[in-house]
């Protein structure tokens, strides 16, 4: 352990530094943090530079400084885990190792780019961040995109409006770089004028960000898509696995949704995920008498449930899914078929899923199709739980012509931690990203809708068996950031491969 040992003054910048990266993302989701939380890191890379073994300080101060901020920012693990695994501990401390190599990295790599070309850390400190952040979202089975330092203002979006351009990642690099310019003046506070010119750059940005946000607030052409219902049906996690409450669970569910529809006369509702306890396949009659709902009130109804796939004459493929039954009652359109699943829980990773046939654990089958759903109140998508962290899938629905998108979750298995705030933050950039309204259904909150300018309205409470009928507000703005996508992250990793070459070149 002497390899990860560090001098005291160290770990008061990580602890510190740790704090103020938890206190930035939601429950608290406050303002300053944000502006501060990596101002620690840079003082410990100026630091470890006049270490007679930098890169090795460097790589330690990384991995402790991004242990404890993902520690403390994703403790909820343990607790969602455990409704899987009475092992849940080991896979909240696997996540968070991985996580915090990812830092070491980041902190060796900008100190060593830095030590061998004299590049400034404000230079190579937010591309390798950024870097890492695109890559963390880019593993395949094992992607996790959790809030990217960028999302920890969605609490104040018209500071993040910048995002229809530069998306949340462009957000991150110009948030890491405010970080670094705001370090530099601390470290210059001596030479009055240079901290100043610094701290005036910061302030500056951060206006033009807000002049930029109420602009595009106050003047972009927003519609209204209709009357949309959410419902909130509020089932306990484990009251679907009772035996014999399948068919009340359902038709709790379904006696919501025709409530909903008799006393709001929506033009849409919208169930949450997994809100069929089981197969249609297994059981027909749920699915007769949805159909039944829909075409007696000519009110569509987005349903989470599991669909069943013949992969052969005695084997199935399962998917964690979403129906869309239309006015007359009829699912002629494609079932979505989640995308991105949630490692371990949904998909455990690098295991043949043919071992977990049929069980609601560690083996669904990865969907492939993008659907938009035709409706009179125009075209949608549909993206299941967690898939709101990763930008590509409703960017890809607003290219190919969605009106709005549609987000069913069920965060039952979140408890009452900071996860389900977490969870909901990422929709105000989608929302951005995108310039799209979003209909969000969630089993025990929070639901709500969210405009094109990344106001929620409507938001309902944790726990509530409720629902909500709003208008849904959507325009027909196709945002920079829909035409070029991720072009901030993919820059930053070509940047940061540019980087190591010309050090490594200036090296030898």
């Amino acid at each position: 352990m002497k390899f990860l040992s560090l001098p005291r003054g160290d770990w008061r910048l990580i602890v510190g530094g740790a704090l103020l990266v938890s206190i930035a993302y939601p429950p608290f989701h406050l303002l300053v943090p944000s502006f501060l939380c990596l101002v620690p890191a840079i003082l410990l890379l100026v630091d470890g530079a006049t270490d007679p073994r930098p890169l090795r300080r460097h790589l330690v101060q990384g991995f402790w400084f991004g242990l404890l901020a993902h520690g403390l920012t994703l403790y909820w693990m343990v607790v969602a885990l455990w409704h899987f695994t009475p092992l849940s501990g080991l896979g909240y401390a696997a996540t968070i190792v991985i996580l915090a190599l990812y830092m070491a990295g980041v902190f060796a790599v900008s100190g060593w780019i830095t030590r061998a070309t004299n590049v400034s850390l404000a230079v190579t400190f937010p591309v390798l961040w950024a870097a890492a952040e695109w890559t963390i979202g880019h593993q395949g089975n094992v992607g996790f995109p959790w809030l990217g330092l960028g999302t920890s203002l969605t609490g104040y979006p018209v500071l993040v409006q910048i995002a229809d351009i530069v998306g949340a990642r462009g957000v991150t690099v110009l948030l890491v770089l405010a970080n670094v310019a705001i370090a530099f003046a601390w470290l210059r506070r001596r030479r009055g004028s240079q901290a100043a010119r610094l701290l005036a750059a910061v302030v500056g940005t951060v206006v033009l960000a807000g002049a930029y946000g109420l602009v595009r607030q106050r003047t972009l052409p927003l519609r209204s898509v209709g009357q949309v219902a959410l419902l909130q049906p509020n089932v306990g996690y484990q009251d679907k696995w009772e035996p014999g409450a399948q068919d009340s669970i359902l038709y709790e569910t379904l006696a919501l949704a025709r409530q909903a529809v008799t006393e709001t006369s929506p033009e849409l509702v919208i169930w949450p995920e997994a809100a069929v306890p089981g197969y249609f396949q297994q059981h027909p009659s749920w699915r007769q008498d949805i159909a039944a709902l829909s075409r007696e009130s000519g009110v569509p109804q987005v349903v989470g449930g599991l669909d069943l796939e013949s992969v052969s004459a005695e084997d199935y493929e399962y998917f964690n899914s979403a129906f869309v039954f239309d006015s007359a009652g009829r699912v002629d359109q494609p079932v979505y078929h989640k995308r991105y699943l949630v490692p371990i829980t949904e998909r455990v990773p690098f295991v043949n899923p043919r071992w977990f046939k049929l069980r609601f654990f560690g083996g669904f089958g990865i969907g492939r199709a993008r659907p938009i759903y035709e409706t009179a109140l125009g075209r949608f998508g549909v993206f299941i739980c967690y898939e709101s962290a990763f930008e590509d899938l409703p960017r890809a629905y607003r290219a190919g012509g969605a009106d709005f998108l549609v987000n069913i979750t069920n965060d039952a298995w979140f408890g009452r931690t900071s996860a389900p705030y977490q969870h909901a933050a990422h929709l105000v950039m989608r929302a951005i990203e995108n310039r799209v309204g979003i209909a969000r259904a969630a089993n025990t909150g929070i639901s709500e809708f969210v405009d094109p300018t990344g106001r929620e309205h409507r938001r309902t409470s944790l726990y509530q068996r409720t629902f909500l009928t709003g208008e849904l507000q959507t325009t027909d703005v196709l945002s920079i950031y829909v035409r070029w996508g991720d072009w901030v992250g993919t820059l930053s990793v070509v940047l940061t491969l540019v980087l190591v070459a010309f050090a490594w070149w200036r090296r030898r």
